[in-house]
This record gives C-alpha cells, structure tokens and sequence, in this order.
C-alpha cells in the first residue's frame, strides 16, 4: 500500500539549505483567476479569503498555488479534511474552511443541476452535509446493489419453485403412499412461509387502518404474533430436517464461510434482517465471494407480544435503543455489549405491571430523562442514568400523539387538539395548555425560539415561545403525520406518501416543495439532516434520500409490514417494521 507524505517546511534535498525554486507557479496564475468574490452569497468564505499568506519557507505541497492545494484536497474524503488536515499544519487545516471547495464538492456528489440545499444557504453547514453525504452514499449504495442481486435472486428461486410445484402436478403419485422426497418437502415450506406472510400483512393492514381513522386499538396484534411465530417455528424445523440431506444445495453467502455459516443462515428466518420473507430453494448455486457490506443489520430479541409503535435512539452514539408498543410497555435495549443487542430494563413504576396503561405511542429524550406519551392519557418519565427509574407522572387529558422534549420544556400533542407545555422540575408540571388546531395534534418540531405543529385538520401552525402567541398558519391539502427540524429546514411527510420541505428563518415559515419518493401511504416517520433525508411509511418501505431538490433515493428497504416509526443517530438506523422486533442498521465496525 503507498503511504501519502506531506512535506511542510523541509528544505528539498540536493538544495544548499534553502528552498527550491518553484517551477510551477507562474505570474499568469493569479491574473486568469476569476474574481469569485462577487458569485459567492453573503456570509461565504471563498478560497482566495483564507489562502495563506506567501512565505519564503514553504516548500513541497505548500508551495503550490492554494487553488491546487485545494483541488488536491477535493479528492480526499470529508473526513480527512476536516479532522486529519488540521492535524498536520495551520495552512493545510484552513482547506476544510473553504465553503466554496464545499459547495463544489457537494454538487459533484449529487450532480451541479439538483437544488441543494433546499433551504436557505446562509450559515449552512457545508462541511457537515459533505460528510453525511459521502458516509450515506458509501454505506447505503452499497447495500442497495446487495438488495437488488438478493431480490432478483429471490424472485428467480419463486418462479423455480413455481414451475416445479406446476410440473409435481402432472407426476403420478409414488406408489405405496410414499411421501414426497427432498424437493416436495422444501416446495411444502416455501409455501408455508408464503401464507403465514401473507396472513401477517392482512393483520397488519387490519390495524393500519384503525390509525388512519380514528386511530382506535383494533384486535388482529395477537394473531400477528401467532402467525409469526409458527411460521417462524415450521420454517425452522422444516430447514433443520433437511439440512444435512440438501446442505449443498442451500443458499450460501461464501465459499469461505464454510458448513457453519450455512446453518447459522438458516437459523434466522429474517437473513439481513430487512423483513424479507424466507424461500428455500433447491440446486441454489454458490455465490461468488463479494465484498464486506459497510453496514450490518441486527434484529433485537423479539419481547414485545404485540406491535412496536416507536422507536428511540438515545445516548449520542445509537448506544441505547428505547421501543414503545401496544403491549403498553417500554423496553431499553443496550445495542453495543453484545452483537445482537441485549434488553435493559422494562420500564414501569413500583408495582406496575406494564410501563403504561394503553398503547404507548411516542417517545423523546433530553439529557437523562426519557418522556414516554401514550394513549392511556400520561406522560411518563423515566431516568435513563437511574437503571430507567420513574421520575414523574403527568396526566394530559387526552391520548398522546407526539412529544417534543427541550431543555428547558417538554411539549405534548394531544387527540383533543392541544398542546401542553411542561415543567419537568415542578411540582406542578403544566406550564401553558394552547389549542392551536381545529382536530387531533399528530406532530411537534421546537427550538427555543419556536414551536411547529401539525394536525389532522391539514393545518401547520408556528407559535413564538417568547411572544407567546401564533406567527403563521399554512394550510395544506393533507396532514403531516411526522416532522423533523434542523438549520432552517422542516420536513414532514403526509397521510398520503408525499413529502413537504418548508423554509424556517426568524419565525418565518415559507412552503418550498411537494416530493413524490415513492411512498404509497402514511408517512410514518422523517428524519432529515444536513446530509441525509429518511423516511417510513405504512407502505412496507424505509428509504434513504439526499436531501437535494428533489430528494435523491439511495436505497428502499422493504418489510412485511407498515413500518410505524424510525429514530437516527450517529449514523445508526432503527426501524419498528410493524411487527414485535426492531431493525438495527448500523456502520459495520
């Protein structure tokens, strides 16, 4: 492997101790420069600005003109210039504060024609959305090329499995009564997984929608579970009967991971963990060994008895995993002293026999305190540091939809059109009770400044915390059911698959734009950065976006079920597919 030097201020050998002459610069370098001071927005550092001074020392790479250094600098990742460059001198970590190389850069990621970003660009962070960028477009391009092969793949193994069940029908029937052999059981299986998938998905379909009406708990969780488990159980037992007669034939990953990456494939009806219902098929041919995927996927414990509603990724690092389900709890899950991730605590206070006494619907953290909003009318609070202690009881009045939890206040968004503003520390929490809304509060968005909220009654409101009063109603021809704020940016997705970006400067909301990604149904759950865009919908799909004008699609997972909601942080992934588990996805270390 070549190592790459950087040659600061050494004098060149064979010189008399003094630097060499510098045979590239030349006087025409400067006067055909364009001046691109008056191109560049206000508030923008252009390279010329933070150039470094000539000095008679510099030599080797410091020597070059800085419009080179910087076109050096473009072809090394963003994470090298804004960690490592810093490191070696002063003059090389002035690169990473080039908003202009930035800005290049990130239209060579995302082509020079799409609109990013698409807010304000005054104080965006260039060097942060680069980073996000280039980190989303290495882990998940990857990846959807491996789901692509895995389906293609997949639906080639359906279409054998098809056309040797058709032509089992036109074979006599083995004398004696003889049971089918080897091809006739692994048929029987991939037909059993096939029905129990589809009984789950109308289960599912059942509740999904109960939510998009009244959002009304509906019976069909426990008969989710039950199909699962024993399509889960008959999948196993058939795969292990018939492991050691067929083990050549079964699907591997590699030549090197030998017998016993085979079994441990077939152990897990899930595989890569994203949903996808297992097939066996016979006279599988081996895959050539490929490369490492940059992102692995876990699937946490099945402990939950019914449907996981939200999902949390609290800690800073994507350490600690919180789930709330219709089985009235919440669960912590510790994501990093084991590979399969390991189950906490169940939260609830002394006595209790659930965390809550309904449906838990939402979930938000500030600091320790993790607040836990549920359709049993409560805010619950729990102490993260504490081993999950309770620490506070709030009776909202109505079922709970959303929570948004600041420094200094906690905000919830009732059924009953109202938003409460709390004092975790008082004895008597409830600040201020507004009711901005003509119908149900289904999502919350705050900064210090701001509140964002939007409702059923297809209305976004933005209410000045300092002020106290409203600043700007909009209306829309659909509800938001999730929002994410971050910069100057608000995004949210609707009851029917669309995307809406909305510019927010000085208590000032402004629609942008309306996007289709693909999304047939409720939008879920967003999460949008300066560099990356996801979202969930009860349409079976999670995808992964740049969020450029329009959002560019990097990849579409897709699941058995409506998935009901997502949480990012650190890079980290977690998904609550519909069903009792949770999906992990997560840079592989």
């Amino acid at each position: 492997m070549s190592e790459f030097r950087v040659n600061v201020g050494e004098p060149e050998v064979g010189t008399q101790g003094g630097p060499s002459p510098d045979p590239v610069k030349s006087p025409s370098v400067d006067a055909c420069a364009p001046d691109l001071r008056g191109l560049l927005p206000a508030g923008l550092t252009s390279s010329a600005d933070i150039s470094p001074p000539p000095s008679a020392e510099a030599s080797g790479l410091l020597s070059l003109p800085w419009e080179m250094v910087t076109q050096i600098a473009s072809h090394l990742p963003a994470q090298c210039v804004i960690t490592v460059l810093p490191k070696v001198c002063h003059a090389l970590g002035n690169v990473g504060k080039d908003n202009t190389a930035w800005q290049l850069r990130a239209h060579r990621l995302i082509g020079s024609r799409i609109g990013f970003p698409v807010g304000p660009k005054e104080n965006f962070d260039w060097p942060s959305a680069c980073l996000e960028m280039e980190q989303l477009i290495t882990c998940w391009t990857g990846h959807a090329q491996l789901v692509a092969i895995q389906t293609k793949e997949d639906e080639e193994a359906r279409e054998k499995v098809r056309l040797q069940g058709m032509a089992g029908l036109h074979e006599e029937p083995l004398a004696g009564g003889q049971e089918h052999g080897p091809e006739g059981e692994l048929e029987e299986v991939g037909v059993a997984a096939q029905e129990a998938a589809h009984g789950a998905d109308e289960g599912m379909d059942m509740a999904m929608e109960g939510e998009d009406d009244d959002m009304q708990p509906i019976v069909g969780g426990g008969k989710l579970a039950r199909l699962r488990e024993g399509w889960e159980g008959r999948v196993n037992d058939d795969a292990d009967a018939l492991m050691e007669e067929e083990r050549d034939h079964m699907m591997v990953f590699g030549r090197n991971e030998g017998q016993d990456g085979a079994i441990h494939h077939h152990a897990n009806p899930r595989n890569l963990g994203n949903g996808r219902q297992l097939e066996l098929e016979q006279h599988q041919p081996l895959r050539s060994p490929s490369p490492t995927p940059a992102l692995e996927c876990i699937t946490l414990p099945s402990d939950h008895i019914a449907p996981v509603n939200s999902v949390l990724l609290v800690g800073g690092e994507g350490a600690v995993c919180a789930t709330g389900s219709r089985d009235w709890n919440v669960k912590l899950w510790d994501l990093q002293t084991s590979a399969g991730g390991t189950l906490l605590h169940t939260l609830g206070g002394r006595g209790d026999f659930s965390t809550h006494r309904g449906w838990v619907w939402c979930l938000a953290s500030q600091g320790p305190l993790l607040a836990s909003g549920g359709f049993d009318s409560t805010v619950r609070l729990w102490d993260l540091q504490a081993g999950g202690a309770e620490r506070g009881l709030i009776k909202s009045g109505a079922a709970v939809h959303c929570l948004s939890f600041q420094t200094d206040v906690l905000l919830a968004g009732t059924f009953d059109r109202r938003i409460s503003m709390y004092d975790t520390r008082a004895a008597e929490p409830l600040v201020k009770s507004l009711r901005l809304h003509g119908n149900a509060v289904m999502c919350l968005a705050a900064d210090d400044k701001y509140i964002i909220s939007g409702s059923k009654d297809c209305t976004v409101v933005v209410y000045d915390r300092r002020a106290a009063k409203g600043l700007k109603k909009i209306r829309l021809s659909s509800y938001l059911l999730s929002m994410s704020y971050s910069g100057c940016e608000v995004w949210g997705g609707d009851n029917s698959g669309m995307l809406h970006s909305f510019s927010m400067q000085a208590g000032t909301l402004k629609p942008l734009s309306q996007f289709d990604v693909g999304h047939t149904a409720l939008v879920t759950g967003i999460h949008r950065s300066a560099g990356s865009l996801y979202t969930g919908s009860s349409d079976r799909t999670v995808k992964v976006h740049i969020p450029c004008a329009p959002p560019r699609t990097l990849c579409t997972l897709r699941h058995l079920a409506g998935v009901n909601g997502l949480s990012v942080e650190a890079g980290v992934l977690a998904v609550a597919p519909g069903d009792v588990n949770v999906d992990i996805w997560r840079p592989r270390k």
